[in-house]
């Protein structure tokens, strides 16, 4: 069960976090061939042509096409903490320092394989720094996250 929800949490995140404009808002045929336009139906109309015709990704990886990779991608939905239960999963894994929810965060992160290791000692030896109290929130919880990793030499590039 544990897994599962993790799984469908992460494919959640992961596939809202791409329907972001990656490349820019302006990037590939779609958006140009729909330009002006809103809604749902035209926003699915530029994204299927963007997603078929694969130009989009051309666009990203020559600088064409309306599209630009120097932006941060950005994520409006709720966080993989704020998702019920996922929270409270974390904090017992991190409060042991192993486990599949503290996996997901790493991974859902993107903590490179070679660093998940690491990146869950830390995390195990800021718990009280990280859960300063029972009622934290997501938000607090992962601003306090990324504190804890700005300070460690390995976790530091991670970090915006």
């Amino acid at each position: 069960m544990k897994k599962t929800l993790i799984a469908a949490a992460m494919l959640g995140a992961s596939t809202s976090a791409m329907a972001v404009a990656p490349g820019g808002p302006g990037c590939g045929w779609g958006n140009m061939l729909f330009e002006g336009q809103s809604g749902m139906p035209m926003h699915l109309l530029a994204t299927l042509v963007n997603g078929t015709t694969g130009n989009a990704t051309f666009g990203m990886t020559t600088g064409t096409n309306g599209c630009d990779t120097s932006g941060a991608l950005t994520y409006s939905g709720q966080s993989l903490l704020g998702m019920t239960g996922v929270m409270e999963e974390v904090a017992q894994d991190m409060a042991t320092g192993e486990g599949e929810a503290l996996t997901a965060l790493s991974v859902s992160m993107g903590i490179e394989a070679s660093d998940r290791a690491h990146f869950n000692t830390v995390m195990h030896e800021n718990f009280a720094a990280i859960f300063p109290h029972q009622d934290v929130t997501a938000k607090q919880v992962m601003a306090s996250i990324n504190d804890v990793m700005k300070k460690d030499q390995n976790l530091s590039k991670y970090t915006v």
